[in-house]
């Protein structure tokens, strides 16, 4: 089992001239703490033009400025957009590769399609074509790491010539590949491209064990085939998080910004009329009728259960490590949650509970990859090679072009 953090960069009003730059640093602070006590993984979100929910408009930045101030801890993006109209994939390309080489080769590469209309519509992205383009951009991407020189592409929604992109990643084939999933249809393709399940659905146990448990048949099966040129089985689950000696104070100090987290999730995903720049949540939630109990009671279940004493998270890890998941990502900087807080909560973590699940993770991790291998080198055996001769390939200099097209003149 590992353990990561995952970050939105939540601003919840009242807006502060240095309320985001707060947010930022405090972030960083928290992933230094966090690589120094032995967590695994760093994510970063990507979203647009989501006031209050998430400030994370730039990952790749906030992820080099934790490289620069970490050793161990890797850095994932959760995710990039890769639609082309938000990211064209040869810049998520070059920078993805530059992260890793910069990193020492600590990337995992998070990606999926856009969710929100906020988003979708800004880019003029059709919602019925967004899987296809993620699975063209994806596939595009790929290639540009492992090809030298990149072979073109002419597709639906990606046409690009012949050429190096540069830099290539560290880590060879290529940073491990991850898609975002909120829904057992999303984990069968992950699974079905042989990329890791980043799962942020609100899930109850029993649900996580089925989504697990199709992921693995299907890593298992024919058809499973790469989309990249490797094969990254894992499973990870995100939910939020604060860990004290005292559960009523966990409470206390975690449910406004598990509030804030669920009810601004509902306003952007859901149910929310937006005015950009204007519209303030916590106004809007005093608006929104009462959920229903049946999905209250679900909702608190499922919000609360990272939340509470040592004990109580062991035994919820406990029960994920049994249905197979592979990390836990925790939600820890959610509305206004207070930056001691959490930095403390880390600690009581790393101490009290984390020690139990990291010393069998290496025994969990052999015994994972020798039931793997077969289908795992299977898998990779299915994979089309793309690659196409452009040995013959010239780009014609500026000044050359300019010379063949002049009009001639008279002596």
């Amino acid at each position: 089992m590992r353990f990561g953090l995952i970050y939105l960069q939540q601003n919840p009003r009242p807006w502060s001239e240095d309320g985001e730059e707060k947010v930022l640093n405090e972030a960083l602070e928290q992933v230094v703490l966090a690589d120094r006590l032995g967590f695994s993984t760093v994510w970063a979100s990507e979203h647009h033009f989501l006031d209050e929910y998430s400030h994370s408009s730039a990952p790749e930045i906030f992820l080099a400025a934790a490289a620069a101030r970490t050793k161990n801890i890797r850095l994932a993006h959760g995710i990039v957009t890769l639609p082309p109209a938000v990211n064209h994939p040869a810049r998520v390309a070059e920078r993805i590769a530059t992260l890793d080489l910069v990193s020492g080769g600590r990337v995992e590469f998070g990606s999926g399609q856009g969710s929100t209309q906020h988003e979708l519509g800004a880019f003029g992205i059709d919602r019925a074509t967004k899987r296809d383009q993620w699975r063209e951009a994806i596939g595009v991407i790929t290639r540009m790491f492992t090809e030298v020189p990149f072979t073109g592409h002419d597709g639906e929604w990606v046409s690009m010539p012949p050429r190096n992109v540069l830099p290539k990643p560290k880590q060879k084939p290529h940073p491990p590949l991850w898609v975002a999933c909120s829904s057992p249809e999303t984990v069968e393709t992950a699974a079905r491209n042989g990329v890791g399940a980043l799962s942020f659905a609100f899930m109850t146990p029993e649900e996580a064990k089925e989504r697990v448990e199709a992921y693995y048949r299907i890593i298992e099966s024919e058809d499973c085939v790469p989309v990249g040129k490797a094969v990254n089985a894992n499973f990870a689950v995100a939910l939020p998080f604060l860990c004290h000696t005292d559960e009523e104070t966990a409470y206390e100090r975690a449910l406004g910004g598990v509030d804030f987290y669920v009810n601004s999730f509902m306003h952007f995903y859901v149910q929310g009329a937006h005015r950009p720049g204007i519209t303030d949540l916590r106004a809007e939630f005093e608006k929104r009728p009462p959920v229903p109990p049946e999905n209250a009671a679900r909702m608190d279940m499922v919000v609360r259960r990272g939340i509470g004493t040592p004990q109580k998270i062991a035994d919820m890890i406990r029960v994920q490590e049994e249905a197979g998941v592979d990390e836990i990502i925790f939600q820890v900087q959610l509305g206004a949650n207070k930056h001691e807080h959490i930095c403390e909560s880390l600690e009581l973590f790393a101490r009290e509970v984390m020690p139990e699940f990291t010393e069998r993770r290496e025994a969990r991790e052999i015994a994972k990859q020798e039931r793997l291998a077969v289908p795992v080198k299977s898998a990779l055996e299915r994979i089309e090679n793309t690659t196409v001769d452009v040995s013959d390939y010239v780009i014609r200099t500026d000044m050359e072009e300019f010379q063949n097209s002049a009009p001639k003149t008279e002596d």
